[in-house]
């Protein structure tokens, strides 16, 4: 958008022929005529080449055209002769997220940000800025108490509570839902978010009648809007379970979308349904045009990180010494400073899709207990452990101090209070899958704690990690074929199980297939394990996730639905694919005891 685009920016003696320039350009702009605008501000640079104004909103016009760099040239030309101002912020700071570069987008709109604090147009680009870049606390934090901002309206109610939705900040996610809910003229694009955000709390009888509310509105359809509405419609026709409409629907906003490196929305739902209705080598097809656009979203976002491919683990090259960890607990006198197992975090951890948010409803639905989504507070507290006194991690940690542990801690007993309000008595349960590579930070800071380590069929766990649209581009890279998704898996667990012989942690493995199919008595027995009283609760998990305001991880909309076994054994129907990466896994399939036919 041209902001300011009017004769606010413009010095009040301007020729008469710069006035109807002016108007010319603001108003083939607004319709989408970017050529035109381009021509009327240049004219106007040219009549007057020292006001910022025009320069700003030629870069704005060229924007619009996606020729970046002239646009970046023209800002410049605006800065030179207006310094720094919030507009200036704002548009360099969208033509950065234009180019997918969210990194200097980030840097300049905070200035825009220190410039025009209350505005919640240029809060929200800063915050998109730092949720793209990886910065999710940062993005958080820019949009913390949002409904004080100025300029609110519901467009920008909608992506401030999708986006804050996305980060797990459910109650100001919910505030904006209930605020869009009740606005008495919601714009379709708003709509549109809206259903998408109470399709994702789970609240699905109130996003079909958003949705219907959203189509009884349009009288006009734009492709954008189209392909919005074609996707909404497919994906609440796949949460009804109604396959058939759901493909249809997402083939049409397919071919509505523009952006190779942006079909990846359509094709990974699109493959689901079509692997549901038994269509298993079209859903695959699907699927490797799903990831291959996903990675060309990496190449053009994160080009270092593309280039560097995807994860080896890096931590899984080194691990904790046998004489050091024997050595521990004299180190860590007294010994009373170590939290004994009741007053320790559980830790869920897994390689993902292998049914960990399944058992962290379960946990979670005890009252004696309490998860939060998925969080890296783990992995903070790795770092302040590498980084204390004497430390190497992970082969060195005997050094660390008593009191440097107990400060370790204490931040991320700290993190977690921002995160969550624990009652007195109640534990923790800190669900993370990739906490797998983290055993010996568990090991050394909570010595007792008590940690469920979930176990899947490995070839259904890969097959569903295959099939997620995963927003972390690190783990889109890994799951990019299922060779590299294999040799990823095969390293996660050899770390864990050479690891685990030199810690000797207090493990209990979950087998997924066990869990699922003698519900009662494997619940039975992890609350025996984990020394907690029996709650009836505990076999409720799908009414404790459907009260729940939202469920971070992509299993949000099974883990609703009661206990069942039909994930179990799906690989099978896409077996031949699977032939080449089974001797990678053979040993997991020997030590679990699984059949790789």
């Amino acid at each position: 958008m041209v902001r300011r685009c009017d004769a606010e920016v413009l010095s009040h003696k301007r020729p008469e022929r710069a006035v109807a320039l002016t108007r010319v350009g603001a108003t083939a702009h607004a319709d989408g005529r970017y050529d035109e605008a381009e021509g009327a501000f240049r004219a106007l640079t040219e009549q007057q080449p020292h006001e910022a104004g025009h320069w700003l909103n030629l870069g704005t016009a060229l924007r619009g055209l996606a020729r970046y760099d002239e646009a970046l040239r023209a800002y410049a030309r605006a800065h030179a002769i207006g310094g720094p101002t919030a507009d200036f912020a704002y548009n360099v700071g969208l033509t950065h997220l234009d180019r997918l570069d969210y990194e200097s987008a980030r840097a300049v709109l905070a200035q825009g940000v220190a410039l025009a604090p209350g505005d919640a147009e240029m809060r929200l680009q800063y915050a998109k800025a730092c949720f793209e870049a990886g910065h999710t606390d940062e993005g958080v934090a820019a949009l913390a108490n949002w409904q004080q901002l100025s300029g609110l309206a519901p467009a920008l109610v909608a992506e401030i509570g999708q986006r804050l939705q996305g980060a797990g900040e459910s109650a100001q996610a919910t505030a904006a839902i209930d605020q869009l809910a009740s606005a008495p003229d919601l714009e379709p694009q708003a709509g549109l978010t809206l259903v998408q955000m109470l399709e994702r709390a789970n609240r699905l009888p109130e996003a079909q009648a958003a949705l219907a509310r959203v189509r009884a509105a349009v009288r006009t359809v734009d492709t954008p809007l189209e392909l919005d509405l074609a996707a909404a419609e497919g994906r609440l026709a796949q949460r009804a379970g109604r396959h058939l409409d759901a493909i249809a629907h997402y083939e049409r906003a397919l071919g509505l979308d523009p952006l190779p490196h942006r079909r990846y929305f359509e094709q990974f739902p699109l493959a689901r349904s079509l692997d549901a209705v038994g269509r298993t080598d079209e859903a695959f097809a699907m699927l490797e045009a799903a990831h291959r656009s996903q990675v060309e979203q990496v190449r053009l976002a994160a080009p270092l990180l593309a280039a560097r491919g995807a994860p080896t683990f890096a931590i899984t090259s080194r691990g904790a010494d046998r004489d050091d960890v024997a050595a521990w607990s004299a180190a860590a006198a007294p010994a009373s400073a170590a939290p004994d197992a009741a007053a320790s975090p559980i830790f869920i951890v897994a390689f993902p899709r292998s049914g960990t948010t399944l058992l962290e409803q379960v946990l979670d639905a005890h009252p004696a207990l309490r998860s939060m989504d998925e969080q890296p507070f783990l992995q903070h507290a790795l770092t302040d452990l590498a980084n204390a006194a004497g430390a190497r991690y992970p082969e060195s940690l005997a050094a660390v101090s008593t009191t440097d542990l107990v400060a370790i801690r204490a931040r991320y007993y700290e993190r977690v209070r921002r995160k969550l309000a624990l009652a007195p008595g109640q534990r923790l349960v800190d669900k993370n899958p990739l906490n797998l590579l983290r055993l010996p930070a568990i090991r050394r800071l909570f010595p007792e704690a008590r940690i469920l380590l979930a176990v899947r069929h490995p070839c259904d766990v890969l097959l569903s990690c295959y099939m997620q649209q995963f927003t972390a581009p690190e783990f889109a890279l890994l799951c990019a074929d299922l060779a590299t998704l294999a040799g990823g898996y095969r390293r996660a667990f050899d770390f864990w199980y050479r690891e685990q012989a030199v810690l000797q942690a207090a493990v209990r493995e979950v087998r997924y297939e066990t869990l699922v199919g003698d519900f009662e008595r494997e619940v039975r027995a992890i609350a025996a394990f984990l020394d907690l009283p029996w709650d009836d609760a505990l076999l409720a998990p799908a009414a404790h996730a459907r009260a729940k305001a939202f469920i971070s991880t992509p299993s949000y909309s099974q883990v609703v639905q009661p206990v069942h076994a039909r994930a179990v054994g799906r690989w099978h129907a896409h077996a031949r694919r699977f032939a080449p990466v089974l001797p990678v896994l053979a040993p997991y399939f020997e030590r679990w005891g699984y059949d790789a036919g």
